[in-house]
C-alpha cells in the first residue's frame, strides 16, 4: 500500500508509527536521518510483530541464520551480538553479562513501513487497519530522564593503567592495534526507552540510527558506522577510525576537521583497519575485485567529525549472505589487528561482556540486498532487571596517549550522557 495519495505530515506520521510499533513485543525502527549517503535505500524502515523468529546463542548461529534466510526470502530484521566471535574464531567471552541479550535474533515482521523520497509504503496483510491504528495514536509528551547513579567499570586512573599495559603488548609485537572498550552502567533504573531514543536521535542524528525492542530488552542506537552492506552484487564496508570534536565556531570547526584529516596517528589507525577489512572481504569477493573506494574521508555529524574509509568488492556468488557476513564478523574497527590476538587480549583486559555492543543491527531485503550497522553510540537496556548500559571504545596503538584516549571515550559518549541527564560519575 503506497500512501502517496494521502495527505500526510511525514514527521508526525513517523512519530505516530513508532509509538504504535512500540505497543508490540518486538519492533524495530532503522533510520538514516537523511544522512545515509549513496548506499542508503530508505530514510526509515519500521518493522513490527513476529511471523517467524530465530533466536539462539553462539555455536551454530550463522548456520541457523543461513537456513532462516533461505526459508524467508522477504524482509528479515535482527541483530548479531559481538560474542558470535566465539563461533567464527577460537576465542571465548569470560566477562560478566548483565544485559542477557541472545547472541543472535532475527524475525520476519507482520507489518513493514518504509519512508523514502517523502513517500510512505505500508506492507501488511491488513494495511487499512494498520493505517487507522497509526493515525489514531495521540503523541505522548515525555519528560527528560531523571538523574540516575551512573557508574563506570574503570576509573580514569584504572583506564590509563590498562592502556599502558596494552601498549606493552604492542611493543612486544603481540598486536599492532586494538579497540579497548569500557562500560558505563546504572542499576535499578526505570526509563521510557522510546522517549530516550527520540531524545538521542534529536541531539545526535546518525545514518544508522536504530530502535530495537525485543520484549523487555532494548537497543537505542545513534550509530554513525556501516559494518557491511550488499547492493546487487557489490559488498560495501565503511569502517570508522578517527574522531574529532565539533566546535560552534565555524572557523575552529573547520580547523578541527582539517586536523583530523591530516593527523598521522588517526591515518595510521584508519589504514590498519582498512587493510584488515580488505583482507576480510577477500574471503567473500570475486578475485581481484576488492578496492578502496575512499580513504580517509571526513564526515561531520552533530557531535563529532569522523574519519571513514569505504572498501568495496564484487561478491562471490557461490557464497550465501550469511556466509559473507560470517567471513567479516566481527568488524575490524571494533577488534584490532591481528584480529584474533586483539580479541583475545580485549577479553582479558575489558571488564564486561560486549554482547550486542560491537555487534550489528540491520536487515535483509526482498530484493537480495542487506545492510548492517556497527552497534556503537548505543544505550542497551533490560527493563526486566532494570539495568542500563553503554560502552565506548577507542583505538589503542603504540603512539596512543592514554589520557587522550580516555577523553575520546567521553567525547563519543557525550550525546548519551546528555540524554541521560548528567555527566559521568567516576568510580574512584
Amino acid at each position: 500500500m503506497n500512501l502517496s495519495g494521502h495527505t500526510i505530515d511525514l514527521k508526525q506520521f513517523k512519530q505516530k508509527a513508532l509509538q504504535w510499533a512500540n505497543t508490540f513485543d518486538v519492533a524495530t525502527c532503522l533510520s538514516s536521518n537523511h544522512l545515509g549517503g549513496a548506499y542508503s535505500k530508505f530514510e526509515t524502515l519500521i518493522a513490527v510483530g513476529v511471523q517467524h523468529q530465530l533466536v539462539c546463542q553462539s555455536g551454530e548461529a550463522f548456520h541457523q541464520l543461513d537456513l532462516f534466510r533461505k526459508q524467508h526470502p522477504g524482509w528479515v530484521l535482527g541483530y548479531l551480538g559481538y560474542d558470535l566471535k566465539n563461533e567464527t574464531e577460537q576465542v571465548s567471552s569470560r566477562n560478566p553479562d548483565h544485559l542477557q541479550f541472545p547472541d543472535i535474533y532475527f524475525f520476519v515482521p507482520q507489518h513493514v513501513i518504509i519512508i523514502k523520497n517523502n513517500e510512505v509504503e505500508l506492507i501488511s496483510a491488513d494495511s487499512e487497519q494498520v493505517l487507522l491504528q497509526i493515525e489514531q495514536q495521540e503523541l505522548e509528551q515525555t519528560a527528560p530522564v531523571a538523574a540516575m547513579h551512573l557508574l563506570s567499570r574503570f576509573s580514569r586512573a584504572e583506564y590509563i593503567q590498562t592502556v599502558n599495559t596494552i601498549q606493552q603488548h604492542i611493543s612486544r609485537g603481540d598486536i599492532y592495534e586494538t579497540n579497548f572498550c569500557q562500560e558505563f552502567y546504572a542499576e535499578n533504573v526505570l526509563i521510557d526507552p522510546l522517549s530516550v531514543y527520540n531524545h538521542l536521535t534529536r541531539i545526535s542524528p546518525s545514518p544508522f540510527g536504530c530502535y530495537f525492542k525485543l520484549n523487555d530488552q532494548y537497543i537505542l542506537s545513534a550509530s554513525p558506522e556501516r559494518f557491511l552492506a550488499k547492493r546487487d552484487k557489490q559488498l560495501i564496508s565503511q569502517p570508522i577510525k578517527g574522531t574529532a570534536k565539533r566546535s560552534a565556531n565555524k572557523a575552529e570547526d573547520e580547523a578541527l576537521k582539517q586536523s583530523l584529516k591530516e593527523h598521522p596517528k588517526e591515518q595510521q589507525e584508519n589504514v590498519m583497519i582498512v587493510d584488515l577489512v580488505r583482507n576480510d572481504l577477500t574471503r567473500s569477493a570475486k578475485p581481484g575485485t576488492v578496492k578502496v573506494e575512499e580513504l580517509f574521508g571526513i564526515y561531520s555529524f552533530e557531535q563529532v567529525h569522523q574519519m571513514i574509509s569505504t572498501i568495496v568488492c564484487e561478491k562471490d556468488e557461490n557464497l550465501s549472505d550469511a556466509e559473507v557476513i560470517r567471513n567479516t564478523f566481527p568488524m575490524g574497527s571494533m577488534t584490532g589487528a591481528p584480529k584474533v590476538s586483539a580479541m583475545k587480549l580485549m577479553d582479558q583486559y575489558e571488564r564486561s561482556k560486549r554482547g550486542v555492543y560491537s555487534g550489528a543491527v540491520g536487515y535483509f531485503a526482498p530484493d537480495g540486498d542487506f545492510d548492517f550497522n556497527v552497534v556503537i553510540r548505543t544505550i542497551l537496556y533490560n527493563i526486566g532487571n532494570q539495568y542500563l548500559s553503554f560502552q565506548v571504545g577507542s583505538a589503542i596503538t603504540h603512539d596512543a596517549d592514554a589520557e587522550k584516549e580516555y577523553e575520546e571515550c567521553l567525547l563519543k559518549a557525550k550525546a548519551i550522557l546528555e540524554v541521560l541527564g548528567q555527566h559521568k560519575n567516576e568510580k574512584q
